[in-house]
């Protein structure tokens, strides 16, 4: 069986048959500590977006839902993925790059949207398909049989993707279904019948990581897991704290504050117009004549949402 790009996966269903299985977490990792939900079906047939929740946690035409890792060096590490129930392996692909796609080598994927991939029969038209696997990771064949929670492969930064993680696309009879919404098409909020075995709970943005540095890291550094320290010099240049997160909208708010041996050296608000995906942000003060007072420093981000906190977190730093 040859892996169909995620943009091929057919029309979304209305009404699930009776009988649906129930699917576990397809991913080795502890959602919102070690992974994120960052998209979810579309549930707009139009040119809009929205998630069932009514969010925005999906892009247009969006078929699966997105298991993020939160940078590039978590996925290096290895993350498993896990079939989200028993059946029996449809097809397999893999040797395909780790890499960002740019948007002039989409048309080289030739069909390959999903990158390396398992498909998985369930029974009764049930089918799960994995994308976006590491290149030689994939550990199943087609004829395999396999039983819920079981390693299919890592997750990986294979095919059309901009960052690490799993799409897992639910179907049945050829028709994609939401897994957090099996029994709706076209609407949001209210009460949905979920696929989950176990609650997974909606989180509408939040922060991935935050951290310290002697400057303005560049994004993609914050990306790989490179940028962030737990040690700086006294007379480092600067004393910066950046905030890596997912699912802005316009209005929310990202605050920094930085406070040191001698009390609050560093604070600013930071207004988002617009919604992205993923983003970052940062700020900090130069390094004062004679340097920073030794000791320990804690920075706290907090995001804000129609007046309401979305998301905090805190990190520590040594000046020594």
């Amino acid at each position: 069986m040859r892996l169909t790009g995620i943009a091929l996966l057919g029309a979304l269903a209305a009404f699930p048959a009776a009988g649906a299985p129930l699917f576990s977490l397809p991913v080795d990792c502890e959602l919102g500590e070690t992974c994120f939900i960052q998209n979810y079906v579309d549930q707009d047939s139009s040119d809009g977006t929205q998630d069932h929740t009514c969010g925005g946690l999906s892009y247009d035409g969006h078929k699966g839902t997105d298991f993020a890792l939160p940078t590039a060096k978590a996925m290096t590490e290895g993350v498993n993925v896990l079939a989200a129930a028993g059946g029996v392996v449809l097809g397999v692909r893999d040797g395909m790059r780790d890499q960002i796609i740019r948007t002039e080598d989409i048309p080289k994927l030739n069909g390959r949207d999903c990158g390396n991939g398992v498909a998985i029969d369930h029974g009764d038209g049930w089918v799960t398909q994995y994308c976006h696997m590491k290149r030689n990771t994939v550990s199943v064949a087609t004829g395999d049989q396999v039983k819920r929670g079981q390693p299919l492969g890592e997750i990986g930064l294979s095919g059309r993707t901009q960052f690490p993680h799993l799409h897992i696309s639910v179907r049945h009879n050829d028709q994609v279904v939401d897994p957090f919404s099996a029994d709706t098409l076209g609407t949001c909020g209210g009460a949905h019948s979920s696929l989950w075995a176990e609650p997974i709970s909606y989180v509408a943005g939040g922060l991935i990581r935050i951290g310290f540095e002697v400057g303005i890291p560049e994004y993609d550094r914050v990306k790989d897991g490179m940028a962030g320290r737990d040690r700086i010099p006294a007379q480092a240049k600067a004393l910066v704290l950046f905030g890596h997160a997912f699912g802005s909208r316009p209005g929310d708010q990202m605050t920094f504050t930085i406070y040191g041996p001698q009390g609050a050296v560093y604070n600013q608000t930071m207004l988002l117009d617009r919604a992205q995906a993923q983003y970052f942000r940062a700020g900090g003060r130069r390094t004062p004549q004679g340097g920073w007072p030794k000791g320990t420093y804690t920075g706290e981000v907090l995001l804000k949402r129609d007046g309401a906190i979305l998301d905090q977190s805190t990190a520590i730093l040594t000046i020594e």
